[in-house]
């Protein structure tokens, strides 16, 4: 489970970046009920944050980057930024975006693994990451797809020392591989990594990525939400055991997210 207290080497933040930020910002707010707060003025609303219930979730902005695809970006929670990005070099990884401080909220970077799938980190200063996760319309999990699960369980696990631990799926599907913080129980997981081939990471050209899982009390309903606004479903709605009901979602522009309605426990 994603908690508020943000361990290190847990999930803490997200945000993604779109090319149209009013039209995604209604996206979302008609799948997972978001509201979007805009830290700009104008019309042009270039950046800001979706909050559920009061409590900040996650953030959008416009996406610069010139050939980027929109997607969600998953940021990692640090106590040193600086080693960490020693660590993703030492292991092959490259640095996108070299460790800076944003204001007194705390220090940022983000990266590629050495197969090139994106992801983030944060060191927290006066701003800890999102107010509500684990809860109807905010992050519960996050998961990496990757052509080489090996190689990928041994870079996170020497950037943030994750724990791993491998069960079978049923039907033959493949081995997946659950992720737990640093010296935490497995009550703490909080993702996991699925080795795919690279034919079915269409969405990247074969490049692994991450995306998130957003708990929703009907799964359903939230596939429906998806598709009567512009969205597509890659898989699902299906059942999965011990899991819940869940379906893999694009949003209007391509952004990839599952949606999940836990089993009961």
């Amino acid at each position: 489970m994603i908690t508020t207290d943000f361990a290190p080497g847990s999930p803490c933040w997200l945000d993604l970046g779109a090319p149209d930020v009013r039209a995604t910002a209604a996206f979302y707010g008609a799948v997972l009920g978001w509201e979007y707060e805009s830290m700009g003025e104008g019309e042009d609303m270039e950046g800001g944050m979706f909050r559920k219930d009061g409590r900040v979730v996650a953030g959008l902005g416009k996406l610069t980057e010139e050939g980027a695809r929109p997607a969600w970006m998953i940021y990692y929670c640090v106590t040193d930024a600086d080693a960490t990005t020693r660590a993703v070099q030492s292991g092959g990884g490259t640095v996108r975006v070299p460790p800076r401080d944003l204001d007194d909220w705390g220090r940022m970077a983000q990266y590629s693994d050495p197969l090139g799938g994106q992801f983030a980190v944060w060191q927290p200063g006066t701003n800890k990451g999102a107010e509500l996760v684990d809860q109807p319309g905010s992050l519960s999990w996050t998961e990496l797809f990757t052509s080489d699960a090996r190689a990928a369980k041994e870079f996170y696990g020497d950037v943030f020392g994750w724990q791993f631990s491998d069960m079978e799926l049923p039907g033959g599907g493949g081995t997946y591989s659950l992720i737990t913080p640093a010296g935490l129980p497995e009550e703490r997981m909080h993702g996991g990594v699925m080795e795919l081939p690279k034919e079915n990471l269409a969405l990247t050209n074969g490049r692994p990525y991450w995306h998130p899982v957003f708990a929703v009390t009907d799964c359903d309903a939230a596939v429906a939400a998806v598709t009567g606004n512009g969205g597509s479903v890659q898989m699902g709605p299906e059942d999965a055991e011990g899991v819940g009901r869940l379906a893999v979602c694009l949003d209007p522009w391509n952004a990839d997210f599952v949606v999940l309605t836990p089993a009961e426990s």
